[in-house]
């Protein structure tokens, strides 16, 4: 007898893992090379010719703006955007992504005119087309930075022909646009108060504003009675109209507002008809200065006693007074004794933006400065006129923030010359220490004080901005079109139309639709898409089809640049430049650009269709790219251009703060990708509830090495064993149960995965995937068919059956996470097939419906149920050092519940739970045996196993040298030695 103890190494006689795929995975080092291969193999055309004839599914980019590196928000946004393109790709559609940028606007032309102010140049000196080129230039310049930093991120679409809101035919489809809403009466030039960036000198949109806590001033202002409204307009005060009291004690309407530099565009005060109000007598005063004892004020009731204490006054009500008499009172303005230019009178009008919440429930009114100010003004205008009271709104403020002559005894001519509301760095200017200076020489201030409280800034400058009435160009929101709709029912139809995720974002977009006011599209600027329209002395439009061909014609041909090209004005309108046609000069807003991007890339690319089947953005773009999209889409179109929106948030640190460079804990994309790898932050993307504000930081990034390196072990397992892999398929009913099983999870996780990428929930595919690969996987199956793998006869049907299972998880797998980890999943499956181009390439498995099982997953359910517990009483045994592996163990398992002992019939419980024996008793089992709460009627008592261990599997069995020629292995384990000597010959 051979004496094989010294004569065999069993290690080579075992199905040991063999793959070259290495468990470190040194992302940053072959990241790199995977994006240089992808280049050079030409993937994006390869996907896109694998795809032709398939149904288009489109994610329409909104652009990032061409200015700097990338942050963790465009790394976010475009993980995201890269996922579901890929998801759709390779589940049978033509998922073809464009990227695309936004390169006009406000931020380009200051870093251009700071390189004028460093070399002591001046703008305005330079002509302006060489302006727009040097413009041009440099937003080239950051589109080709951030083109390598997207690839690097592995995001995969046509860079080589991106879209750019600066390139020709888009500049030319922008002006079209525009036309389009010219022509079809929607666009005018009005005068309305505007958020003006003094800093910028330009008007700004919703979308161009952020919100800031300031400390402003605040005063209480008295407005003298001086009259009712009678049918003679400008008479005496009428007794059936009004109670005389309020004129012939002098009494005074108390206003509140956060700017006094408002004071001199003052034109009403709005009270409302739902509030109580009151006449106050002054009874005692602290002060000798501001109000005194017998002055008469009126104040809404709920705020009367708040406003005395302001003013450190003691107040006794009068009487109540009606809003029926508030609707007949007139006042002066406080600033009269100034003369001429405040020698009106100033009514109370009614208006539903009155609240008690704050202030003296009476409103100054400034139809000049505020929306809600000018709404109520021009909602009473032609009211106002018959009453002689002029309905003309004052332009107070210039655009540098000094006051004009309409601010009378403030402007240019006053004594120091103009006051000025805020200067060029954003900071505040004299305007309301003057304005506050002469109510109290007209002993018109009632108080004041100091208020923080939130206030515009303009999200480019960070400066605050300011209301100011100005002239610019409209889009009419409410005004009745050709077909019975507007622009706002149009949009709110809309968007019931369109789907939301998450599903809270619809009534965002709706809210703002309900509540914008008409579409300001003028900026004063240079870099843009010029308004491209004449007007007359009126602002009314040249509508004129060949003057809008020229136009045109010319944009395609030479870019916007056109229209400021010398002699523009007679090129364009030809036969009609003789007539007093001006020519606009204004630049159209920058989200007037990205909400046409709709046009030049989804109509005119025919790799791609209209509408989009989804837009993707951060939840700002309720406001910005989504709101003016679902505009510009309305107004030319009548519908929105996306089927779909879908929101994700803000990334904050650890704490959950906002990330800054003065804090110090902004988190670098490229920083991450150069230390973990793009992967790792792709992972953290999938694995963040990205809808809501998200999280990361250096712990974060750890947790998801951490949980990257446990799935690229899984890979590396399977991999390593499918080496031995045949491609043997095995019929499901001649397959153990367990992998059946594993076949049914399969195809659950199948069914999970697609509505998981269908309803954009990447997290849920995550996770599901993860425990999947943690819990079933590697602290499950694998484990528990080890085994057979390693040391079962080639032969074996559970050895063969387990191969043919791994193959099919293994395809799953790399392929459902190929979209989330396309550097790791590329890896793997080159490994794993490396006659094959890209995993990318390939479309998800198709996972037989008979796979299902819900009934043999129920029993197995069961059956760990009851592994669970002998696999808690073993991990003692072996803490307590009573043994080394659970193979040396044999429990006795006790079971009282019928349905688990009917689970276990007929089963290989020692298999399952790794041992080298057990034993299924029914019954309760001993006091002292191990329990686990969560599973009742189970108890085990740990017992050794019986025999001699197993040279080669080390099992320990009874059998081992019963085969004669194998004296050490088992009779299992001495078969596949014999088989596989014969195999060698």
């Amino acid at each position: 007898m051979t004496d094989t103890k010294d004569t065999i190494d069993y290690s080579k006689t075992l199905y040991l893992p063999e793959t070259d795929f290495p468990m470190r995975a040194g992302l940053p080092e072959k990241e790199p090379e995977t994006v240089a291969r992808w280049q050079e193999m030409g993937l994006y055309k390869k996907l896109r010719e694998d795809a032709k004839g398939r149904e288009k599914f489109v994610l329409h980019d909104g652009p990032p703006y061409a200015n700097g590196n990338i942050h963790i928000g465009h790394a976010l946004n475009k993980i995201l955007k890269d996922v579901i393109t890929r998801s759709f790709q390779m589940r049978g559609f033509d998922a073809n992504y464009v990227p695309g940028w936004d390169c006009h606007g406000l931020p380009i032309e200051w870093k251009i005119e700071e390189a004028y102010r460093a070399k002591g140049q001046n703008k305005d000196e330079v002509e302006i087309n060489e302006f727009r080129r040097q413009c041009r230039e440099f937003a080239q310049g950051w589109i080709d930075v951030q083109t390598k930093e997207f690839q690097r991120l592995g995001i995969e679409g046509d860079f080589e022909n991106p879209y750019t809101t600066m390139n020709f035919h888009a500049e030319a489809r922008i002006a079209g646009e525009l036309l389009k809403i010219a022509a079809s009466g929607q666009l005018y030039r009005g005068s309305k108060p505007v958020m003006w960036s003094v800093v910028e000198r330009t008007a700004l949109a919703e979308a161009e504003v952020e919100y800031h806590e300031v400390q402003s001033d605040t005063i209480w202002v008295k407005f003298p009675v001086v009259r009712g409204v009678t049918e003679g307009g400008r008479s005496a005060p009428s007794p059936e109209h009004v109670n005389p009291a309020l004129v012939e004690e002098e009494a005074f309407v108390v206003i509140w507002t956060t700017t006094p530099w408002t004071i001199p565009g003052n034109r009403a005060v709005s009270f409302s008809s739902r509030l109580a109000y009151g006449l106050y007598e002054v009874t005692e005063a602290m002060n000798d200065f501001g109000p005194q004892p017998g002055e008469k004020l009126l104040f809404a009731k709920n705020l009367a006693e708040e406003c005395a204490a302001k003013a450190k006054v003691a107040l006794k009500l009068v009487r109540d007074v009606a809003a029926s008499e508030l609707e007949t009172v007139v006042c002066y303005h406080p600033l009269r004794n100034l003369g001429d230019g405040y020698l009106f009178d100033v009514p109370l009008l009614d208006g539903d933006h009155v609240t008690d919440d704050a202030g003296t429930g009476f409103v100054h009114t400034a139809p000049g400065h505020g929306r809600e100010d000018f709404d109520a003004w021009m909602e009473k205008a032609r009211e106002l006129e018959a009453r002689g009271i002029s309905a003309k709104i004052p332009f107070t403020v210039g655009d540098d923030g000094y006051y004009t002559e309409d601010a009378y005894g403030f402007g240019p001519s006053a004594e120091g010359g103009a006051a000025r509301v805020m200067d060029d760095n954003g900071k505040k200017g004299d305007a309301n220490d003057r304005v506050i200076k002469a109510l109290i020489a007209a002993d018109m201030l009632f108080a004041r004080g100091r208020i923080k409280h939130d206030y515009p800034h303009s999200w480019r400058s960070k400066k605050p901005v300011i209301f100011r009435n100005t002239p610019q160009w409209f889009v009419y929101m409410d005004k009745d079109l050709a077909d019975g709709t507007t622009l706002r029912s149009r949009a709110l139809s809309a968007i019931d139309d369109t789907r939301f995720v998450p599903a809270g974002g619809k009534n965002r977009l709706r809210g703002m639709i309900e509540n914008r006011p008409d579409w300001v599209l003028s900026r004063q600027r240079a870099w843009g898409v010029p308004i491209c329209v004449f007007a007359d002395k009126a602002g009314n439009v040249l509508v004129d089809e060949t003057v809008n061909a020229r136009i045109l014609e010319a944009f395609e041909a030479e870019g916007a640049d056109a229209w400021f090209a010398e002699g523009a004005r007679e090129r364009f309108l030809g036969e009609k430049a003789s007539e007093d046609w001006d020519m606009v000069t204004d630049i159209l807003d920058v989200w007037f650009d990205s909400g046409s991007t709709h046009t030049f890339t989804l109509e005119d690319r025919p790799d791609l269709k209209w509408p989009a089947d989804v837009y993707l953005e951060g939840s700002d773009q309720h406001r910005g790219w989504f709101h003016s999209s679902l505009l510009e889409g309305c107004a030319t179109r009548g519908r929105a251009p996306y089927k779909a929106v879908v929101t994700h948030g803000f990334t904050m640190d650890e704490q959950g703060r906002k990330m800054s460079k003065s804090l110090g804990n902004t988190v670098l994309p490229q920083d991450v990708m150069k230390k973990s790898g793009a992967d790792i932050l792709r992972l953290w993307v999938m694995t963040t509830d990205y809808w809501d504000d998200q999280r990361l930081g250096d712990q974060i990034i750890k947790t998801n090495i951490d949980s990257y390196r446990k799935l690229r072990n899984t890979l590396r397992w399977m991999l390593g064993t499918l080496a031995h892999d045949k491609g043997e398929e095995i019929a499901l009913a001649d397959m153990p149960e367990l992998e059946q099983l594993m076949l049914h999870r399969l195809a659950e996780l199948d069914q999970l995965v697609r509505k998981g990428y269908d309803d954009f929930d990447f997290k849920r595919i995550a996770r599901a995937l993860n425990d999947f690969a943690n819990i079933e996987l590697s602290a499950f199956y694998f484990d528990v068919r080890k085994d057979a793998l390693y040391c079962d006869a080639p032969s074996s049907l559970r050895r063969r059956a387990a191969l043919h299972v791994i193959r099919k998880i293994f395809d799953c797998v790399v392929t459902w996470l190929a979209p989330m980890l396309p550097f790791t999943m590329e890896e793997a499956w080159l490994s794993r097939n490396p006659e094959a181009v890209s995993v990318h390439l390939e479309q998800f498995p198709d996972v037989p419906a008979t796979w299902k099982n819900d009934a043999l997953a129920e029993k197995w359910e069961k059956i760990r149920a009851v592994r669970t517990v002998v696999t808690g009483a073993l991990e003692i045994e072996r803490r307590e050092k009573r043994i080394g592996s659970s193979l040396e163990a044999a429990p006795v398992v006790y079971v009282d519940d019928e349905a688990l002992l009917a689970a276990l019939d007929g089963r290989d419980f020692e298999e399952i739970c790794i041992t080298s024996g057990i034993v299924i008793e029914a019954g309760k089992g001993p006091e002292d045996a191990f329990r686990l709460r969560e599973v009742d009627g189970v108890a085990v008592v740990p017992a050794l196993a019986a025999g001699t261990k197993c040279a080669r599997s080390w099992r320990v069995t009874e059998d081992v040298g019963s085969d004669p020629e194998y004296p050490d292995v088992s009779a299992r384990d001495a078969a596949a030695l014999r088989e596989l000597a014969a195999l060698a010959e």
